[in-house]
């Protein structure tokens, strides 16, 4: 499965700590937010893949906001609603769309986010990427060197995953440490530095090589 970033807008503590649980067993980062600071969310430049609003958290104005954002980005969204709002809910039909009501188990909750995130995702020859002697597996979360395999941590693979799926474009320290290790990530930029280093010297130099430093920048994935 390829990381997904998650837009999450609610008022409630409880579905957001949901949320943080599920972005740790899920490949996805979210970004937690209300209502009334959505488009300061927004504003911040963050791609998103799906946007998430609990109906409970707004009024007929914001959710037409959110509705409107999903919409002219073609995001998919979870609408989050009560029992008694189930005769009444509407759901968008320009996007890919589903809900779930509030108080469902965390396993629903994880199970409806897969369902729009990786719609019928399986192992596929997209889930394949190879440069020079490496393959990625991005269904299984495996590389492979001279058919061999790497023993990186979760976050090596994701950072080494997501500059090979993103190739030819230089992303500064701050982009990486967003999109690979989250929008919560409080740790500094230095982080990135040693990543890379290691999977450098873990991949070998044929591929290493691939991982071009970017002068005042950052780092970009050369094919």
């Amino acid at each position: 499965m390829h990381h997904k970033n998650v837009l999450f807008v609610s008022r409630s503590a409880a579905l957001q700590d949901s949320m943080r649980t599920l972005s740790q067993t899920l490949d996805v980062s979210a970004l937690l937010t209300h209502p009334d600071a959505f488009t300061e969310a927004v504003g911040q430049g963050h791609d998103f893949d799906l946007v998430a609003l609990d109906l409970a958290s707004v009024d007929d104005a914001s959710r037409e906001r959110v509705e409107n954002y999903a919409h002219e980005n073609a995001l998919a969204q979870l609408v989050i609603c009560s029992e008694d709002d189930l005769a009444k809910l509407r759901l968008p039909v320009e996007t890919r769309a589903d809900f779930m009501v509030a108080g469902a188990s965390e396993a629903e909750f994880e199970a409806r986010l897969t369902h729009l995130l990786w719609p019928g995702e399986e192992t596929s020859p997209d889930d394949f990427v190879s440069i020079d002697n490496m393959t990625i597996n991005l269904a299984t979360y495996q590389v492979l060197v001279d058919e061999r395999p790497v023993d990186l941590t979760l976050m090596e693979y994701s950072l080494l995953s997501f500059l090979a799926t993103h190739p030819s474009r230089a992303y500064s320290r701050e982009a990486l440490l967003h999109r690979v290790w989250g929008f919560e990530y409080c740790g500094g930029t230095r982080t990135v530095d040693v990543h890379i280093r290691r999977v450098r010297s873990k991949v070998g130099p044929q591929v290493a090589s691939h991982i071009v430093t970017v002068r005042g920048v950052g780092y970009l994935f050369r094919v």
